[in-house]
């Protein structure tokens, strides 16, 4: 039986502006399968514009939810956007990421967690009256506090932020919006959460 998998997140796990096959949680679910790993496609739980709070109140409204073999999140960028302090994101972060750990079975090591991308670097971000460096150095901040979180939880962390920082700018990374990422983009994340999901996914044993 295949592995079950929930994905918890904002636009940037529900796919804004691209395709459903071009979600980075479905491509990773893809890409994981062709390595052997028979790992479900998600379910997903995400919507475009949600906070850690507005994530967590969906949850509520969505239990019971059971219990999944494997769980991603990435949450936090309409925190930073909103104008919302890193230390209140950083409580309700932890409170998701607990929330996480028990829906993968109490698992830590079936967890894994994205950190935010840096929306500075596109080009809506470009025409934010914040400037891209006041909204990248937000961000590191932001994703700061999520590593330290999970590196004391025992979840696997992964860092999209510096390619989405690279090549944020690009047209072929960016869909139409000028926001949100393309499916390219979203291949680029999952080229680094591959490795990672594919180590937490090694041992079938509960």
């Amino acid at each position: 039986m295949a592995l079950s998998y929930l994905a918890l997140g904002d636009s940037y796990t529900i796919g804004e502006a691209v395709p459903e096959a071009g979600r980075w949680p479905l491509q990773m679910a893809g890409a994981l399968r062709e390595r052997g790993v028979d790992l479900a496609d998600p379910r997903i739980i995400a919507t475009t514009g949600w906070t850690t709070d507005e994530l967590a109140l969906a949850l509520d409204l969505a239990e019971p939810l059971g219990q999944w073999d494997f769980v991603s999140l990435l949450i936090g960028v309409n925190n930073q956007y909103r104008g919302r302090s890193a230390v209140q994101y950083g409580v309700e972060f932890r409170e998701l990421l607990e929330r996480s750990v028990r829906y993968a079975h109490g698992r830590a090591d079936r967890v894994l967690v994205l950190s935010i991308p840096d929306w500075g670097a596109t080009p809506f971000g470009a025409s934010d009256k914040r400037s891209p460096a006041t909204i990248g150095a937000e961000l590191d901040v932001f994703n700061q506090a999520a590593r330290d979180i999970c590196t004391r939880h025992g979840v696997a962390f992964v860092d999209i932020t510096p390619v989405s920082r690279a090549r944020g700018s690009e047209a072929a990374m960016v869909a139409e919006d000028g926001l949100h990422p393309s499916a390219a983009m979203y291949t680029q994340w999952t080229e680094l959460a591959v490795p990672v999901a594919q180590r937490l996914l090694a041992s079938r044993a509960d």
